[in-house]
């Protein structure tokens, strides 16, 4: 079994995602990988996977990206921080985003994630989060 019993990859970039899920499945870390192109359909998966919170395919890690259309990331955690709290599974929400602007930054830290981490994801990222969120030691080569 897997470290993580499902993943939820947020990002409105096709080519993303499908790097994403390739390094994941490479690294065989999570049973099952979730895509949404935005945070509405995010939500709308959340509401399908996490009836009841405890089904397997609710997910456990959620890569969320800031800059969407429709649903950005910020709007997405204020939609989901919204939900009743029994929605809501207990989740490590990582933001991954291209920018390092000062005011970019500083917003994070006062949204309801476990940490942020830049694009593009990578095995060594992906290692820092199974260490400090899942206590589990990196992935094999």
């Amino acid at each position: 079994m897997a470290a993580i019993s499902c993943t939820l990859l947020v990002d409105d970039d096709e080519t993303t995602n499908y790097l994403n899920q390739r390094l994941l499945r490479r690294m065989a870390i999570t049973d099952t990988v979730l895509v949404a192109t935005n945070g509405q359909e995010a939500l709308d998966l959340l509401h399908t996977h996490c009836e009841p919170v405890a089904s397997a395919t609710c997910p456990a890690l959620i890569l969320l990206d800031m800059k969407m259309p429709r649903m950005n990331g910020v709007e997405f955690l204020q939609a989901y921080t919204q939900r009743l709290s029994t929605d809501n599974p207990a989740v490590v929400i990582i933001m991954l985003t291209t920018s390092l602007n000062p005011l970019d930054v500083a917003n994070m830290q006062n949204l309801p994630i476990a940490g942020y981490l830049t694009k593009p994801l990578t095995r060594d990222k992906v290692d820092q989060i199974l260490q400090e969120h899942f206590s589990s030691p990196p992935a094999a080569q």
